[in-house]
Parts: C-alpha cells; structure tokens; sequence
C-alpha cells in the first residue's frame, strides 16, 4: 500500500507551484519598492527630406550607452526577463523596473514597434510577408500612427536629429508654428501675398490623427483649427510650387469674404490704408425669412439676404449686385433650406414646402432653429395654421331611463373631422391636418386619447360621438369614471345620481353603507364579506359580475349567490 506522501504526491505538487509563484511575486514586489531602476533609454532619429521617410534607432545604458543592435531579440529579452551581457559597464536583468521613469513611455513604444518586426520577421522565410517584405531590426521605421505615438512619448523634450548628415537637437512642441501670410500692394491696383517663411525649408508629416511640421528646431503638432486654416493655405502654395499669389483690386472682395475668414489671424496686411480695405469687406449678414400658406396649403418661405440697407433676394440670378457680400455666410444660410427640405419654387423664386410630413415636422421642430439664425415674420394665415391642441371645455354626466346620458357637445373640434381624426389616432400616426390647414398632434394631446379610448372602449359608432350625446348601459359607469381621470382641464359635471354609483363602488363606502345578515355574519370570513357587498352592487344597479371560486369562498359562495338575489 502507496505511503500518504506517494499517494498525494500530484496534489502536493500543485499546492507547491501556486506556493512559490506567490511567494516569488511578493520578492519581485520587495523588489521593485527598493530598487530605483538607473538604466536610460536614448532615441536619435534619422531624417531623409527626399524620400520623407523617418526612422529611429536607439541606446540604453547609464554613464556608457549601448546600441540596440536587434529590436526584436531586445523584445524577447524583455519578455522573459532574460539577464543579458552588453559590455563590461551593462548588464542587467531585462525588466521594466530596471529602467529609470523617465524611459518606462519609450520602452513601451520600443516595445509595441519592436513585437511588430519580431513577427513579420518570423513569418519572412514562408509564403506570408508583413506588408510584402521583412522589416529591419536595427530601426523603427515611422509610419502614420508611429509618429502620433511618437509625439505623445516626446513631448517637450529635446531628441537628436540626423538631417543631411548632420545632427542637431529637435524639439517635440505642442506650440503653432509661427506661419502667417501677408497682403501687400505693389503697384497701381495690383496685389500679392506671400508667407513669412521659405515654403520648402518645412515638411509636412501625416500622422493618423494628427498633421506635423518639420522646420530646423522643431516638430510641431498642429491643432485641427490650424491643419484646416493655415496649413491648408501652406499645401496649397507648395502644392503649385508658388512662392506668391497675385490679385487685383476685383478679387478683394473674394479674399476677404472667402478666405481671410477661413484662415483667421494668418493674413496681416501691410501698407494698405484702412479705409481701402474697408471698401472690399463684406458688412455683417442677417437674413429675413417671410412664412406663409398658399392657396394649396404649401408652406412658402420668401428669403432676404441684407447688408446694412442694402436687401435682395438671394434666388434671383439676374441681379448684378456690386458691393461685397459674405458667400461663404450666404451658402450656409441657403444649405438650411435644402436640409429642412425645402424645395425651390424657380417661378417665384421662393422656398417651398409641398407635403404635410415636412410642414409638420419644421412646425414642430426646425422652426425653432430658424428662430435662432434668423428674422422670421409670418403672416396672419400662417398664424392660423400652427398646432391645434383641441380642448374639451366640459362633459356632463346623467342617469336617465336606467341608463348613461354623456354630453360630449362641448368640443372646439369639426364634429365631422372626428372620425378621420380618431381613425388616424387609432394607426397611431403623429398628426392629422385639419381642413383649415392647422395641425393636431395626435401623440401628446390627451384630450384626443379620450377620445380614442372612448370610442373604443365604450363600443360606441362615430355617427354618436358627432351627434354629441351618447347613450350606454348603466354598467359602463366604472370605465368611464377612469377615462376622466386622464383630461384634466376638462370641466366634469356629474348628476347626483351617478355620483351615487361611483362612490359606492369605493371599498370604505362599501364597509358604511352595506350589512351583512346576522345568519351570514358570523360564518363568513373577512373577504367573504366584501365578496356579498360587492355582489350586492352588482345586483343593485344590474351589472354583471363574476365571483370565481379561486377566490376561496369554498362552498359558502353558492348560499352567497342565492342569498344576494333573494334580497
């Protein structure tokens, strides 16, 4: 027979390996908190102006630097902290702890660059290559999303740069660069502008997310206001390989209504009177939209574009208009037509709005938008053609003949609209559109849900709800005194009888008003009892009921029964 230690070796062996795993994690953590990690990580970049092409290598070390011959064996190293000879001044355990805090940004962009070449690497003798050839091992090269990493580890620091064989020191700055154009006159009615820098001393550098520029000291990052403005005016000069670009006194107002206020503070202008400039300035935009309705019920927009006292209409192609204007200004305000559908009436050059879906949609929402951005007018007709929130002003309730008399004649709606009104609440549509033209909002208006409820619920035809007096069984009372609860500036006027039958279905009423027999009293049971009051309701006004046996009244309900119809 097998000793305990034999027979519970392999369980032992288990309890042992998650023994010393932990135990060696805590003498790494002992470690880590000790040790202050010496060993720098220097990164020189290497510049090729013709090609565009940047690449890095790299050195590690503390007072003697050592070059990192093969990324992808440093990668391994790292990997499985491989202790590992340099030179006589460094060796050392490859793990991150080692290295000091101001190298752990570079070492991890070290190593996500350097897993890439591992693996291409690895793939390079099969029928697989890493974008269709092996990578070198001595460098990283820079790519789109390497530069943007890149920057976010160098920031503010100063790196070496190889450039035409020389190296020099270039600083990673979130700063502009200090671009900028100038407008001069050079002779008569002529102008120029040029940039305030040599266009080809700078390279542009596309990152994934972000645009750089290169000059002598520095990598700019460039924010998205100044990669859409200035440098946009920078590419297009180096893009036609221009050094300058001419106007004349014509193509001012173009400059100044298109592009000075697109590129902003980038354009100085030197020595121009003020006065001059001012003649070619295009004056502040406003807009005035005129709202009205058709003969067809179309909604129509007359547009006025002004400037100062200067007014026109900006769908009219004939006019010749010579005083400056703010096309860029003029385009948005039109765009906003044509995203509200808005379709254009070339006869009588206005806006138009042909279907209801669109009229309804700009009623209850792009109107307000327009409010914001423009003069909005609107006639008297278009006045009267907004959304409708139809008001029941009162409803009367009475007992007459044993039955429910409903006065539902109060109504501020077209008693023959109801029905296609109400067949539209009933497909849940968004609005109905009157025959005046004027709106009802079929979702949020309560009263109309009334309605809607009522018809259906009370099983009654739309001839009687227009005839404005519905006639129902007396046992619809319960239903109907819940759907009033729904339409709450509604005026209800209740007849003393009805306020009878509902107040006698509350349950303290029932406990008041009805007695249960001596011969009952003392064999039924507390719910047994408010079964009989019910019942006894019931009966008193003829309403159906079911008392189901589920209920627990065993074989007592049946004498319940009996004894309610015998009272």
């Amino acid at each position: 027979m097998p000793s305990k230690k034999e027979r519970y070796k392999n369980f032992n062996q288990i309890v042992n390996t998650f023994y010393n795993e932990e135990i060696e994690k805590i003498d790494t953590q002992d470690e880590t908190i000790k040790k202050i990690g010496n060993i720098k990580i220097e990164t020189q970049i290497f510049y090729d102006k013709f090609l565009g092409d940047m690449k890095l290598e790299f050195k590690i070390g503390n007072k003697k630097m050592y070059k990192i011959k093969n990324l992808s064996e440093f990668y391994t190293r790292i990997m499985q902290k491989e202790f590992y000879r340099y030179g006589e001044k460094l060796q050392f355990t490859h793990t991150e702890e080692e290295f000091s805090e101001d190298s752990r940004k570079m070492l991890d962009f070290i190593m996500k660059y350097a897993e890439i070449i591992k693996y291409a690497n690895s793939n390079s003798n099969s029928n697989y290559r890493y974008y269709g050839k092996a990578l070198s091992e001595t460098s990283i090269i820079v790519g789109n999303s390497a530069i943007d990493d890149l920057f976010d580890v160098l920031k503010g620091k100063s790196v070496a740069f190889q450039r035409d064989y020389n190296t020099s020191q270039i600083i990673f700055t979130e700063e502009q660069p200090k671009i900028e154009f100038t407008l001069k006159k050079i002779e008569n009615e002529q102008y120029i502008i040029v940039p305030n820098i040599e266009i080809y001393k700078v390279n542009i550098i596309n990152g994934k997310k972000y645009k750089y520029i290169l000059d002598e000291k520095n990598i700019y990052r460039c924010t998205k206001e100044f990669e859409n403005t200035t440098l946009k005016l920078l590419e297009l000069f180096r893009k036609n390989y221009i050094t300058e670009v001419e106007l004349g006194k014509d193509e001012l107002t173009q400059l100044f209504s298109i592009i000075v206020p697109k590129v902003k503070n980038a354009i100085n202008i030197e020595n121009i009177p003020k006065e001059e400039i001012e003649k070619y300035k295009p004056k502040e935009l406003t807009v005035k939209v005129f709202l009205d309705f058709d003969k067809n019920d179309y909604l129509i927009a007359d547009v006025k574009f002004c400037y100062e006292e200067k007014e026109f209409n900006p769908l009219d192609e004939k006019l010749q208009l010579n005083f400056p204007r703010n096309k860029i200004e003029e385009t948005k305000a039109l765009n906003v037509f044509r995203k509200t559908n808005f379709m254009l009436d070339t006869k009588n050059l206005r806006f138009i709005l042909p279907d209801n879906d669109s009229i309804y949609e700009f009623l209850t929402q792009d109107i307000s938008y327009y409010r914001q951005r423009f003069e909005i007018l609107v006639t008297d007709n278009f006045k009267k053609k907004q959304i409708k929130e139809p008001k029941i002003k009162s409803v009367g309730i009475k007992i007459e003949n044993n039955l429910l008399s409903i006065n539902l004649k109060d109504l501020d709606i077209d008693k023959s609209e109801l029905e296609d009104i109400l067949s539209k609440y009933t497909l849940k549509k968004k609005y109905y559109r009157l025959k005046d033209g004027a709106f009802i909002d079929l979702q949020n208006s309560k009263e109309i849900g009334f309605l809607g409820k009522f018809i259906t619920g009370m099983d009654i035809s739309y001839k009687q709800l227009e005839s404005g007096e519905v006639k129902l069984p007396i046992y619809r009372s319960f239903y109907l005194n819940q759907l009033l609860k729904e339409i709450k500036g509604t005026e209800i006027i209740k007849s003393s009888e009805y306020k009878i039958i509902v107040n006698q279905l509350n349950k303290e009423q029932l406990e008041e008003e009805i007695e249960i027999p001596e011969n009952l009293n003392s064999i039924l049971r507390y719910y047994q009892k408010t079964g009989f009051k019910w019942l006894k309701i019931l009966d008193k006004y003829s309403f159906g009921g079911i008392l189901a046996d589920d209920m627990g009244l065993r074989k007592n309900y049946t004498n319940i029964i009996c004894y309610c119809r015998l009272c």
